[in-house]
């Protein structure tokens, strides 16, 4: 395939293409893209292309962003006793977890894309639990044939095993968990009663040297991995034991006691059996990755395609481009002459072929229809300007178009115009056009722009008969040839001449050639060949401005002089110049502009009839937007009904708030009630919209299988979730088939059964969180407080994790999940820390204690984590 790149921009629109790619992989694949002639992996590119789009219209976009050449990885996991860092692992585990979840994806029974992009996290690319379930039927999905074919190398194998097991073992921090191994887990036991046994000595030891004044701090640290205690520098020699270096200022040495040095000798071992053990590990972690290393790198090379299909997917679905038509002629062998034997001679039958996407082809074309310049609608769009569509027309009775009119006009564009997106739809790539019918073409060939050579001693003239002469070398039947100005740069009369004997050239070779002229003999030629057609870009002699619009089967005026007067030339000189015009040139001025004058008056009647088509389109959506006005005036009032509700429920919360002795505590409630209420009215908000929407679209009403979102069945007792006030109630009674009455709180109220979001717990089962929230408003009755308190959100969790984070961090990540628990009415919440050194558990402890909304802290028994975790009963 060749191309002339620096003239037609192919790199430029690539690098485009380059920018919707989510990895670095696919965006080296798109650089690197070039047209094809190979006419099934075209076929086959634009059905994958159009399938992506689908997924993403239907709001599936998996996700490839832990896509990476994890090929030496890998390899170097199948060695013997090797070891991967972390990172790597981490790397490589979120790689075989999307591979993974494209697999389910591809494999899941539901023909349904719209079910399945519910199913399929957008953010993570993981597979929900309910496509891994259906997976197992191993099924495929339907509406997506040859994506499942490019991913069939993926689909025998199914990596979560190794993903799970790595998950199960790793932290997101990419440090191991204790459970990884019952090794580790015993080591570190054995380390933290160590680290105590050594903290009780140390505190001993610092009581001790406190009370005779030779500490500087009552504080524990570490150096050196051993715990020391902070000594005045003129007081070590009174503290027994091994100096362990000094503070920058040299006041303070610190000091690891006589007691605690076995103990310290103790836990350094036990680091180093624990730091064995990691490396064990990860070696284990290595093997495992290695035995699946041929599946993740099959499943990196697809999710290295999906990319770069998805990328070309979301380029056609934002510059709106469509799947092209491709005609390919069939080559009919004729009989031997004389039957004499030897080869036979071929030639092509014009109404014989092949249409790729496409079953009624007639006859060979290139047809672009409403055609745009995607690097230069980019560049537009960014002005705010908005580019002029271009249509052409060639078939195999008319394969040249010599293009005129005015400069500036738009012919260059026009000609790059056609070559970009003839390359973009062999290459696989959505034609930026309102339709687009070609051949396959094995060669683009451009002699576009100023040619001028310094280095090779070449003027502008030489180096275009040096380029066109390789043009005319490589033409042939089945290539396209751009010319621009061709035959300038010369005697206009020996010019026009060689333009004219070049055109048939091409013509006999039969090349796709389209040529931009300002000779008048060449628009004659066009007008006398056949095979040949005129085309003008045209040209507001009002404005006097071009108009970027091309008109097929008429030749254009230049109109040099009328643009030069417009761009400001001396008035005598444009005068002087309209004088020396030949009686010959003006007439054939004056046809043309007559010409374009008629073909002007033509467009308006056009588009006249286009208004009044218009026109009757919007009387017709008038009547259908006054049939509206009663359903919107019911949409009104159901708003105005909510609104008074949620004005009411704001009402008794404040009331409720008031009822506290404790005014620090009441301001605060009063903060997190307005948080509280805004978020309600948000939820209902996006909640009511989707019902209008539904209902206006006739989603919510008739079939059945239509309105999956409504539960069939509720029982009275049940608790269900509220599909538009986002809240937890509980059904009181059924009133009949469609309509219950529930309570919401100490708020009872009816609603239709399609409001009802899902059944969260069954009548009469508990609520799983070992505490009564009836009782605990009975003891704030038996206080004197009155307290209206709604059941406990079963959705809300009452567990928040926050190892790894610094005290400030956990404290205010604790404190919001405090407001939001006490908001939902949970009795109590479990905070997770770890055990750690012991900083972060004291200092929440400690801080809890004193939060006006905690009743008590307490430590869980070792099996519900232990000094891992604190409880904390909520005080209302």
């Amino acid at each position: 395939m060749e191309l002339s790149c620096a003239s037609l921009g192919w790199d430029g629109c690539v690098e485009m293409l380059a920018g919707y790619a989510q990895s670095e992989t696919g965006r080296a694949w798109l650089r690197a893209l070039v047209p094809s002639t190979n006419i099934e992996w075209i076929g086959r590119q634009h059905a994958l292309v159009e399938e992506a789009r689908l997924l993403l219209v239907s709001g599936v976009a998996p996700a490839v962003g832990a896509l990476f050449d994890a090929t030496e990885v890998v390899m170097r996991a199948r060695l013997e006793g090797a070891a991967l860092e972390p990172d790597e692992i981490r790397s490589v585990a979120a790689l075989a977890e999307q591979i993974a979840a494209w697999a389910a994806f591809l494999k899941t029974d539901d023909k349904s894309l719209r079910g399945a992009a519910a199913d399929f996290d957008v953010a993570s690319g993981r597979a929900g639990a309910a496509v891994v379930d259906r997976a197992a039927g191993a099924g495929s999905a339907g509406d997506l044939p040859e994506l499942t074919a490019a991913a069939a190398g993926v689909l025998a194998v199914d990596l979560m095993p190794l993903v799970e097991s790595i998950r199960g073992k790793l932290l997101p921090d990419g440090s191991l968990a204790d459970d990884a191994s019952p090794d580790l887990k015993r080591i570190r036991r054995e380390m933290e009663r160590q680290q105590r046994a050594i903290e009780q000595s140390l505190q001993g030891a610092l009581r001790r040297f406190t009370d005779s004044g030779s500490t500087q701090e009552s504080l524990i640290t570490i150096r050196g991995e051993r715990f020391v205690i902070p000594v005045k520098a003129e007081w070590k020699r009174r503290v027994p034991g091994v100096v362990h270096g000094s503070s920058s200022s040299g006041q303070t040495v610190f000091v690891e006691p006589l007691e605690t040095i076995e103990l310290n000798n103790e836990l350094v071992r036990l680091l180093e059996e624990e730091q064995a053990e990691i490396h064990r590990i990860y070696r284990a972690i290595t093997r495992q990755v290695g035995q699946f290393a041929e599946p993740i790198l099959a499943g990196a090379r697809v999710l290295a395609e999906l990319d770069t299909i998805l990328a070309r997917a979301r380029f056609g679905l934002e510059y709106g481009g469509i799947r092209p038509q491709f005609s390919v002629v069939i080559p009919t062998p004729l009989k031997p002459k004389d039957g004499l034997g030897g080869p036979r001679e071929a030639v092509s039958d014009p109404t014989s072929f092949q249409d790729v996407g496409h079953p009624d082809s007639e006859y060979e074309a290139l047809v672009l229809m409403g055609a745009r310049h995607p690097v230069l609608e980019r560049r537009l769009r960014g002005e705010g300007g908005k580019v002029v569509p271009v249509s052409a027309a060639l078939d195999g009775a008319h394969r040249q178009m010599i293009i005129s009119g005015p400069n500036t006009g738009g012919k260059t564009v026009t000609l790059k115009t056609v070559a970009m997106l003839a390359m973009m739809a062999q290459a696989g790539v959505p034609v930026t056009a309102e339709e687009a019918r070609l051949p396959v073409l094995r060669a683009f060939l451009a002699d576009i722009g100023d040619a001028q050579s310094i280095e090779q001693n070449l003027s502008t003239f030489s180096s275009h008969i040096v380029r066109l002469n390789a043009i005319a070398e490589a033409a042939g039947p089945e290539t396209l040839v751009l010319l621009d100005e061709v035959g300038s740069a010369t005697d206009p009369e020996e010019g026009a001449a060689l333009a004219v004997a070049v055109a048939e050239f091409f013509l006999r070779r039969r090349a796709w050639t389209v040529i931009s002229t300002h000779h008048t003999s060449l628009k004659i030629y066009a007008e006398t060949t056949p095979g040949v057609v005129n085309a003008a870009v045209g040209f507001d002699e009002a404005t006097m401005a071009p108009t970027y619009v091309l008109r097929q089967g008429v030749p254009g005026a230049s109109a040099g002089i009328n643009i030069a007067e417009r761009l400001g030339l001396r008035a005598e000189m444009v005068a002087e110049a309209r004088g020396r015009l030949s009686t010959q040139a003006l007439d054939i001025g004056r046809f043309l502009d007559r010409m374009h004058e008629q073909l002007a008056a033509l467009e308006v009647e056009r588009g006249r009839v286009q208004r009044l088509e218009a026109e009757l389109r919007r009387e017709r959506a008038k009547l259908e937007v006054e049939g509206l006005k009663e359903w919107r005036a019911k949409v009104k009032e159901l708003e105005g009904q909510v609104e008074g509700l949620l004005k009411d429920l704001d009402h008794r919360v404040r009331e409720t708030v008031k009822g506290l002795d404790d005014k620090a505590a009441q301001q605060k409630l009063t903060k997190q009630a307005d948080r509280r209420v805004a978020q309600l009215r948000r939820e209902f908000s996006e909640s009511f919209n989707s019902a209008v929407v539904a209902q206006h679209t006739g989603a919510a009403r008739g079939d059945e299988n239509a309105t999956p979102h409504v539960v069939k069945d509720v029982t009275p007792g049940d608790v269900v979730k509220l599909r538009k006030l986002g809240q937890t109630a509980t059904v009181q009674r059924q009133i009949d088939g469609e309509n219950f009455e529930v309570a919401v709180g100490a708020m009872k109220m009816r609603v239709r059964r399609d409001e009802i979001a899902e059944v969260v717990r069954g009548a009469g089962a508990g609520d799983g969180r070992g505490g009564d929230w009836k009782a605990q408003a009975a003891r704030l009755r038996l206080k004197g407080v009155t307290v209206q308190m709604a059941e406990p959100d079963p959705v809300v969790s009452w567990e928040i994790n926050v190892i790894g984070k610094t005290a400030d961090e956990a404290r205010d990540e604790v404190e919001r999940f405090l407001d939001q628990a006490f908001l939902a009415g949970l009795p109590r919440i479990r905070v997770v820390h770890g055990t750690g050194m012991g900083v972060l558990r004291r200092t929440l402890r400690e801080w809890l204690k004193r939060h006006p909304q905690v009743g008590s802290v307490t430590e869980p028994p070792y099996n519900e984590g232990g000094q891992g975790a604190t409880v904390v009963e909520l005080r209302y």
